[in-house]
């Protein structure tokens, strides 16, 4: 007895009666009737799941009493995620149990295994658009009951910004005990999780629901930073108030996770690692995309009806940096611009929805014609025209039919697209209704780095094309490699994307080969409009005692590692190999991949379409039928996830410049050709901005500091502190951006926002600008390689009352600034001073080396600057973090006399101000 993946799973069980219960062919004739009309009654019915980092394991039990005085069929049914793995199916009835054993399928049934198969049910029986049936049917003896377990795993996908967690509550009938729980263990944090109304449309949507947006009846939702528990437990009346005949809908789980642009999050376990990359905050990159349309006959009625009404709306959410057209085919190809992408304009918007909707179904389906079609007319337009670099392009096809007119053979029609399209851009393809070929549609798109959709022809199509154009509409960045050592990892899943949209998620996992090493190197580079970005840190690799999960559902003891990170690398892998051999047309290839799939689904014990599950039995004394599930346990879960969140690394000491602003804060100023360095304070307020670097006439550059304040220690001479608590970099040329600084995140904005986090490290750069992240350690800017400023970041794990989270900002390279260059810094940075000692005979560079003499009381030093003397005394300062003393001459009263005007000449009207000289203020 077995069951295999497919469209639809079956299991046709007839438990062997006792003697005195077994009756003749007529008898059994008779009876049929009253078996269908008195089936067994559902006494349980509960869905226990935990999800880990994304990774889902469901188990789903059920009990089914027969109280009649004869044997009668008992059907369990269970709608599961066709991108699920069945990984168990276990049953017990009356006093026999049967366990599922994975098993390699063979090519060739023998006439008994024949025999003991139904033929498979059709796609609208047993897979409704992205889901699939499992079936199991059995004869119950009189008196006694059946209980089924089946075990089942899914990587949850991201869409739309959201992960979503689907259970199918279909028993068929009121249930007793009905009871769905679901745990969510995420390390990141947990955010915006939701339960919407049970979605209970025949085909399955986009779950969008008009009107109520409840949570269902009897839901229960609670949840810490990390951890989520939803359970949906309704009575038999609740029950009855939504469907009378036990088909209650799928329960819905929605959620996000805590994450920001930066290398990812990366988790280790037990010698596996998976990477999530899902950066946001990115400005979109612009479009270049071509609307390939079915108007043959087929299409009459709702489906270009509701083509038509989701094509009106996906116009009108076309950016003004995109470009587009649209063609329509039947047996005749129609493009609505000749030779041309048009730019999104209102007149080009409206002239489009009229060509939309004039459109009329009539003639074939020349699927073949209109892809070469768009194929060429998007090439030409990427030859032939100066597009933005980093602009992505792709073909949107839909259909709902098989081709019938020109090329009519499946395979010429994906050698011919690929040949068209020669990896230039992707192609997403959408089938609508049961006439479309799937695997046609679906190979075309994975072989031209797409994805497909498929809808059924339904009130909700619209809402459904619209949904899946959401997904595609936003792409954020291009060309983004994942990169580890090699000497480190190996099989790691796919490591390269042509693009990533806004709303999904990158997910890489492979295994850790070095175990003597105690980090991970991980890089991530992409390209982001006109920006490069390269990403990069070191994942700390703890023991594997300390990241391991207990008691994850369907992970059995006994059986392997209990390695959630594992397990969703073998999924990844697996569907990976899956999609590989539907690509290749070599059989021996095909023969290759088949069999590493079938491998590796066996070790994991996976139903996929290369093994089956064999029904075996325990024996007449086996142990009763216990579900194998324990909720995780909140103790310590902080612990027991390794992940980059929160990661520290060794801060680098960087060599730079003494010119600085640091501290309470205190300013120094290096002088190299006079071999000293001068020193000041400034005792700001709470709030005031200050100008370090004015020369925006000049080289474009404005460097302005906020303070903030903080109280003063105990028996000080202040009375209270400040602080840098961000530091604001303006810049107009050859392109006009900014950068805010904090000690959480910088902000860039050159047109287009980027936000990173600064407990991260990365680079992202321009044409003329580098912003280079050390986590928790600096932030270096270099603007078009003749300026530097280094910020660096200041954290305490502990702080005082007298203490703030700030920012010291220090000079690297200054030769891009002009000589006219102004503010409390950069006044200094082409002018030298000269120090002038009274009565003393010595030099100048005798005081500067004689610390004991300088200190003594008597004559004063002077320095002269700008003609103006100022008095000084010899101190010490820390800079770099405490890292290095600076010998330094001191200027005391807020700098009097050693800076142009006074302090308050220096105070910014708001962190963009970009004034030169006092009294004259500018923004950028």
């Amino acid at each position: 007895l077995e069951t295999s993946r497919c469209q639809c799973f079956l299991l046709n069980l007839f438990h062997p009666l006792p003697e005195t219960s077994r009756m003749d062919s007529q008898q059994r004739r008779t009876q049929s009737t009253t078996l269908t009309e008195t089936r067994p009654r559902m006494s349980e019915f509960t869905v226990r799941s935990t999800i880990i980092s994304r990774y889902a394991f469901t188990t789903v039990s059920c009990t089914m009493v027969n109280s009649g005085s004869e044997a009668r069929e008992g059907v369990f049914e269970m709608q599961i995620p066709a991108a699920a793995f069945i990984s168990n199916f276990t049953m017990s009835i009356g006093n026999k149990t049967y366990y599922g054993e994975v098993t390699g399928k063979e090519k060739k049934h023998s006439s008994d295994d024949k025999a003991r198969h139904k033929k498979p049910p059709s796609p609208t029986d047993g897979r409704e658009n992205g889901y699939e049936t499992f079936k199991a049917s059995v004869f119950i003896p009189r008196k006694m009951q059946a209980r089924f377990l089946l075990h089942y795993e899914e990587l949850l996908q991201r869409r739309l910004g959201k992960y979503e967690y689907t259970v199918s509550i279909r028993p068929q009938q009121l249930v007793g005990r009905l009871r769905v729980e679901v745990n969510i263990l995420e390390n990141s944090g947990i955010v915006s999780l939701e339960v919407p109304p049970l979605r209970n449309s025949k085909h399955k949507g986009n779950g969008k629901v008009e009107g109520d947006v409840s949570s269902p009846p009897s839901t229960v939702v609670g949840h810490t930073k990390t951890l989520a528990k939803v359970t949906f437990n309704p009575s038999v009346v609740e029950q009855t108030r939504i469907a009378r005949n036990g088909i209650l809908g799928d329960f819905i789980i929605r959620y996000d996770v805590n994450r920001e642009l930066s290398v990812g999050d990366v988790q280790i376990l037990n010698g596996y690692f998976v990477h999530y990359f899902a950066p946001t905050d990115l400005p979109p990159l612009p479009k270049n995309v071509v609307f390939v349309l079915d108007s043959s006959a087929s299409m009459v009625g709702t489906k270009l009806k509701q083509t038509k009404e989701a094509l009106f709306t996906i116009l009108q959410d076309l950016r003004p940096e995109d470009h587009f057209n649209i063609i329509g085919f039947s047996n005749r190809i129609k493009v609505w611009q000749q030779d041309r992408l048009v730019p999104v304009t209102p007149n080009n918007i409206r002239d489009a929805k009229k060509y939309i909707h004039n459109m009329s179904p009539t003639g074939g389906t020349n699927i073949n014609g209109a892809l070469q079609t768009g194929a060429k007319l998007l090439n030409d337009y990427i030859a032939q025209n100066d597009i933005d670099a980093r602009s992505v392009s792709l073909i949107i096809f839909l259909t709902d039919g098989r081709p019938t007119v020109g090329e009519t053979q499946s395979s010429k029609i994906l050698s011919n697209t690929k040949d068209a399209i020669r990896d230039k851009f992707c192609l997403f393809t959408i089938g609508i209704g049961n006439d479309v070929d799937h695997k046609l549609l679906e190979r075309m798109a994975l072989e031209n780095c797409g994805m497909t959709r498929h809808f059924q022809e339904d009130d909700d199509a619209a809402s459904h094309l619209k949904g899946f154009y959401d997904e595609i509409g936003t792409p954020l960045l291009s060309d983004i490699r994942v990169d580890y050592p090699e000497d480190n990892v190996e099989e790691v899943t796919q490591n390269f994307f042509p693009n990533y949209f806004n709303g999904s998620e990158i997910i890489i996992a492979g295994k850790l080969i070095n175990h003597t090493s105690d980090s991970l190197h991980v890089e991530v580079t992409a390209s982001n409009s006109k920006k490069y970005i390269l990403l990069k840190t070191d994942v700390a690799i703890d023991l594997p005692s300390r990241n391991d999960i207990r008691g994850v559902p369907g992970l059995e003891d006994g059986k392997g590692d209990k390695n959630y990170i594992e397990r969703a690398w073998s999924y990844l892998t697996i569907k990976e190999l899956l999609n590989s051999r539907l690509k290749t047309d070599d059989n021996q290839e095909k023969d290759y991949l088949m069999e590493k799939a079938k491998s590796m689904a066996l070790t994991y014990n996976f139903v996929t379409p290369f093994t089956v599950l064999k029904m075996r039995e325990a024996g007449l004394h086996s142990e009763p039928l216990q579900e194998e599930f324990i909720s995780p346990s909140t103790d310590g879960i902080g612990e027991k996830l390794q992940s980059l969140q929160g990661h520290k690394q060794d801060k680098q000491r960087i060599k730079i410049s003494k010119t600085s602003a640091d501290g309470d804060p205190h300013f120094v100023i290096d002088f190299p050709s006079s071999k000293f360095s001068v020193c000041f304070n400034i005792d700001g307020e709470p709030g005031d901005i200050l100008r370090l670097v004015s020369d925006h006439k000049e080289s474009g550059v404005t460097v302005n500091g906020q303070l903030i304040g903080a109280p003063a220690p105990p028996n000080g001479h202040k009375k209270h502190r400040t602080y840098f608590s961000t530091i604001t970099i303006l810049s107009n040329k050859p392109e006009r951006s900014y950068l805010e600084i904090t000690p959480r995140r910088v902000i860039l904005d050159d047109g287009e926002r980027l936000l990173l986090s600064c407990d991260r490290s990365a680079v992202v750069r321009s044409s003329s600008l580098e912003v280079s992240i050390s986590a928790n350690s600096n932030v270096t800017v270099t603007i078009q390689d003749t300026i530097s400023f280094v910020i660096l970041i200041h954290h305490y794990k502990k702080p005082a009352p007298y203490q703030r989270n700030h920012l010291g900002f220090y000079i690297s390279n200054s030769k891009g600034l002009s000589s006219d260059s102004h503010g409390l810094l950069g006044q200094f940075l082409n002018h030298e001073v000269k120090l002038l000692q009274e009565s003393l005979n010595t030099s100048h560079q005798q005081v500067g080396q004689n610390q004991t003499e300088a200190l003594k009381p008597g004559p004063t030093t002077n320095l002269k600057v700008k003609g103006r003397l100022v008095p000084v005394v010899w101190k010490q300062r820390r800079i770099y973090n405490g890292q290095q003393e600076v010998d330094c001459w001191f200027a005391k009263n807020n700098a009097d006399k050693l800076i142009d005007g006074s302090y308050k000449d220096y105070l910014a009207s708001h962190p963009f101000d970009t004034g030169t000289s006092f009294g004259t203020i500018n923004s950028l």
